[in-house]
């Protein structure tokens, strides 16, 4: 009979876990990825699970036999399942709330999504102190049993870290996932009620995966959001994927949607956006006045390739080595966003580990991976700038791509500063309209008359395309002062996120709300 008890208690173990990183993808595709939304979701499950332990030990006591333990698993494994069928009408009305930031209802979604986690994962809580008082004979093996149990449970916890983020989620989406666990501990405790109790309390409960199965095909059809122009929408080991096509534009967008990662249209190659920055950044240098003499650029968050497309337009001697964690996003961008090109080589990899192992020096590095308005922290260090500059050629440019809030600029001053203790020359350029600001490191030490020097050469020759030359005049108009302080980042203190969520709250309670770009 114990080892029915420990098949329970194994995958009891394994669904709260699996319900933990499903709930953060859940709720990542919706309010993103940042320590908040984590340390929300990671907080609200530990209390629960605490409320489980501190009830499990009193219903074992109270009904110490098995057939109450794989019950209770049984109900668990059906609220696990009504989750996303409840949650997704909720999250598509959150979706719209944060295309429009109504606060309000925003906040209330998202309060709403985890109280819905509250009673399953309460329910697998009381697995581990109910198997204890089962497994217990006599008092000489308490610590022995209470240890093969929690070890038992902690082995499937560790399983369920990894099967839904690695092979679950990519390959059915985030809501079918709940609908497998939940069919898993499903079958796992109608298996334990039958060998426990007896086939009729099976029998009894046969109504749970029918109506799970019923509410599925009323809940679950359709998108998973509704947006405007909605063509395609998918999900990978790292992102709520989404592609908008409007008036003939093709937009990227990724989890939350607050910002467009690629653009595209078939004849058009300015957006007047961020990407442009990319053909501007020789350009920092001295003495670089020829569109033929760019040859090597790295792009670290190729997306869909919108600025490598438009680097490969500029320069007809370019090759681009575009780095993206997400291969998902490369086969997005090959069929919908015109990502082919014999001199684009593309690298499934973190873009950091990506650069440093690279055998290549580069004329430009663009640093463009973050997801609006969060930028991960291990690409904003004095010890990853460092590396990017024994990548550069003498003559080469680093450009990233930051973001600010208003006036806040907390930010754009701290990779500012950081930067500076790396490069000789730092400049920083805001892009009109948007929240972004671009930051150009020259490799060599120079002054801004160098950039204008090498505009007034490009406007005199013949082979200078005008898109190179309006993105010049736009980065030329748009040039800020360097900043004089600022926080210092690097791999042992890099508080990003904490910048970031300062900025937002700022901007959020200046009442002047407006989408993020």
């Amino acid at each position: 009979m114990r080892r029915y008890l420990y098949l329970g208690v194994f995958f009891s173990g394994f669904t709260s876990l699996a319900v933990e990183l499903s709930a953060s993808r859940l709720l990542g595709n919706y309010f993103g990825s940042s320590n908040l939304v984590w340390a929300s979701i990671i907080g609200l499950i530990l209390i629960y699970l605490t409320i489980g332990y501190y009830l499990g030990g009193k219903l074992a006591d109270k009904h110490p036999n098995y057939k109450y333990f794989f019950s209770v698993l049984t109900w668990a494994a059906l609220l696990v399942g009504i989750i996303p069928i409840i949650s997704r009408p909720i999250l598509r009305f959150s979706s719209h709330a944060f295309d429009f930031m109504q606060l309000g209802p925003l906040f209330g979604s998202f309060i709403t999504v985890l109280i819905l986690f509250s009673a399953p994962v309460i329910l697998l809580g009381t697995a581990s102190p109910f198997a204890i008082r089962l497994a217990l004979k006599n008092n000489k093996k308490i610590g022995n049993i209470a240890g093969q149990v929690y070890a038992i449970s902690t082995l499937g916890s560790f399983i369920g870290t990894f099967v839904p983020v690695l092979i679950f989620i990519p390959t059915l989406g985030t809501y079918a996932t709940f609908l497998l666990i939940s069919a898993i501990l499903l079958c796992i405790s109608f298996f334990g009620l039958w060998k426990t109790a007896n086939p009729t309390s099976v029998i009894k409960n046969i109504w749970m995966p029918l109506l799970i199965i019923i509410l599925a095909l009323i809940g679950l059809r359709g998108n998973n959001k509704n947006a405007d122009g909605l063509i395609y929408e998918t999900e990978s080991t790292y992102n709520y994927i989404q592609v908008l096509e409007i008036n003939n534009y093709r937009f990227l967008r990724l989890n939350e949607g607050q910002g467009i990662q690629s653009i595209y249209h078939p004849s058009q190659i300015n957006f007047k956006g961020y990407w442009e920055e990319i053909i501007a950044a020789p350009f920092f240098s001295p003495q670089e006045c020829n569109i033929q003499s760019i040859q090597r650029m790295a792009i670290i968050g190729l997306a869909a390739g919108t600025s490598a497309r438009q680097a490969l337009a500029v320069f007809p001697n370019l090759i681009i080595d575009g780095f993206e964690i997400d291969a998902r996003l490369i086969e997005i961008g090959t069929h919908y966003f015109d990502l082919q090109n014999p001199r684009l080589n593309i690298f499934i990899e973190d873009g950091r580990w990506g650069i440093t192992h690279s055998s290549e020096n580069y004329q430009v590095i663009s640093i463009d991976a973050f997801q609006p308005p969060y930028i991960p922290w291990h690409l904003t260090t004095k010890e990853f700038f460092t590396q990017v500059y024994e990548h550069l050629t003498n003559n080469g440019v680093m450009l990233i791509n930051a973001v600010r809030l208003q006036q806040d600029r907390r930010l754009v001053d701290s990779l500012f500063m950081t930067i500076k203790q790396v490069f000789p020359s730092v400049f920083i350029m805001d892009i009109p309209d948007t929240f972004n600001t671009a930051l150009f490191a020259t490799k060599q030490q120079t002054n801004i008359n160098t950039f204008f020097q090498n505009i007034s050469c490009l406007q005199n020759k013949t082979d200078t395309p005008k898109f190179l030359l309006d993105v010049l005049t736009l980065t030329a108009n748009n040039l800020n002062s360097a900043p004089t302080s600022g926080l210092i980042l690097s791999d042992d203190r890099a508080p990003v996120e904490l910048l970031t969520n300062q900025m937002i709250i700022n901007f959020l309670s200046s009442g002047k709300v407006d989408i993020l770009q």
